[in-house]
């Protein structure tokens, strides 16, 4: 595939997302920036989250890792749908009913006042480092492939790949990112049909036959039962896809700025139903996708690369042809923007609002304030990128990824806390418990592991939201009036 009809997709592609974008942000201010003065059609809203979940690194890693643990991840997606529901019928009805634009105002509204700036503080610390991360890792991947060819050094890809995204988001906010999100879950969604038909014609042999091959593959096996001490033992990574699920999509601005962007609950929920049965199907598709990658390779006698996540893009672009190749570059940069534009949109608005209370101002101040807002994280994405690539290790990604288990555990003590019980707390000890509990959990899992053997997995999520609920619990006990308030 030449570099010349690389460059000429890309320019289309963006070319067609500015569009978008001056079309949707026509009249546009800041109730259309926060929540799109709820006027979202919810079928809309729904397509584009999928795009949002399956970040660049869904997109080249799921199918990579399938070499070394089969389709165990699919449990963690079942998991996911325990999660959905309770954020259908517990989280969104509350958000709804508060008819809130940030959802930690919540947590104003319930616990106080130091709650609410410590949950919106660790979202705003876990979304920029992971969004930051995502960004970083499909950079790098198209870097190498493309960019590399070209002479444009690392920096300034990433730099006008974040220009672009705030061009095209920064008039418009999420009611631009309700369409453009959309529009590129269709290329991501393509780029993963694409490839699976190349390689059936490559391979000279039907769909039925390709299932039947990765059905009777290793790759296939999904349910692990067989060891409890194991990372990937059924229930464990059913519980932890829950978890997940709540506190990335439930208890994360990010998502729910989509969701409670519906004309109403009624519609929020259909949103979030459709939207968990074809993320069930999509995940499924690029399981199967992984297992084909690697039953084409051994068919084909091709080596395996050493980074595993580059083995789909190494395919994509040296084997499957010029169609699949622009449909799989297509699907990596949808991927990877679907997901840092919204992040981007969100952390602007939960600092806007959170921080800033830019309610309080008029249109024209509202508007120049989010603009530097927008502006800024834009510049700690770059500046947060450029440290990972000098520090360029696979341990620092990893390490980081599973900071989210820590910076979300405290959210979940938070919020369940404060809907499951009616208790009052010692408000001022907020921030210091939410340092305490993920702290406390590294080191007690630490300890047991040494112990017992047991390996833990995303369950310590469970472990560390129980720690902050109890330390919220214990501090009720320090109010002089020991009233209670009734729980939102």
């Amino acid at each position: 595939m030449s570099l010349s009809l690389i460059l000429t997709v890309i320019v289309l592609y963006f070319s067609a997302l500015l569009i978008i974008s001056w079309y949707t942000s026509k009249n546009a201010d800041s109730e259309s920036f926060f929540t799109g003065k709820k006027e979202s059609p919810w079928f809309l809203v729904a397509f584009g989250m999928i795009g949002t979940s399956l970040s660049g690194l869904t997109f080249i890693s799921v199918p990579g890792a399938v070499g070394v643990t089969g389709f165990a991840y699919y449990q963690i997606i079942l998991g996911h749908m325990i999660g959905y529901f309770v954020i259908a019928t517990v989280l969104m009805p509350l958000y709804y009913k508060l008819n809130l634009v940030s959802i930690y105002t919540y947590l104003d509204q319930r616990l106080g006042r130091w709650s609410y700036k410590t949950g919106s503080s660790f979202f705003l610390l876990s979304r920029t480092i992971g969004s930051a991360l995502r960004l970083y890792m499909a950079s790098a991947v198209l870097q190498i492939f493309i960019f590399d060819a070209l002479g444009v050094p690392f920096i300034v890809t990433v730099a006008i790949t974040i220009l672009l995204i705030w061009i095209y988001t920064f008039k418009g906010g999420i009611k631009t990112i309700i369409w453009t999100d959309s529009f590129q879950t269709i290329f991501l969604i393509a780029a993963l049909i694409i490839s699976i038909v190349s390689m059936r014609t490559h391979l000279n042999t039907t769909l039925t036959d390709l299932a039947s091959q990765v059905w009777k593959s290793p790759y296939s096996n999904m349910f692990h039962f067989e060891d409890f001490m194991a990372g990937n033992y059924f229930w464990k990574q059913l519980l932890a896809g829950a978890l997940l699920a709540i506190v990335l999509t439930g208890l994360d601005q990010d998502l729910m700025q989509k969701n409670l962007s519906c004309k109403n609950i009624s519609e929020a929920k259909k949103n979030m139903f459709w939207f968990s049965i074809v993320l069930l199907i999509v995940n499924l598709l690029f399981l199967t996708l992984g297992a084909l990658l690697y039953i084409y390779a051994d068919t084909k006698g091709i080596a395996i690369p050493e980074l595993r996540d580059h083995l789909f893009p190494m395919l994509a672009l040296k084997e499957f042809g010029s169609i699949a190749g622009i449909f799989f570059l297509l699907g990596i940069i949808a991927s990877s923007y679907a997901s840092s534009d919204s992040a981007l949109t969100a952390l602007t608005t939960s600092f806007c609002v959170d921080f800033l209370h830019i309610e309080q101002y008029g249109e024209a101040t509202a508007k120049k304030y989010r603009t530097w807002v927008h502006i800024g994280f834009s510049v700690l994405f770059l500046i947060i990128i450029v440290i990972f690539h000098w520090l360029d290790n696979d341990s620092v990604i990893y390490v980081v990824f599973k900071a989210a288990v820590y910076t979300y555990g405290p959210l979940l003590g938070l919020f369940f806390f404060g809907i499951l019980t009616k208790r009052t707390i010692q408000d001022r000890w907020t921030p210091f418990l939410a340092v305490a509990a993920p702290i406390t959990t590294y080191f007690l899992s630490e300890a047991f592991t040494a112990w017992t053997g047991y390996h833990f997995s995303y369950e310590l999520l469970l472990v560390n939201g129980g720690l902050m609920f109890a330390g919220l619990w214990i501090s009720g006990y320090f109010i002089s009036d020991k009233k209670t308030t009734a729980a939102l």
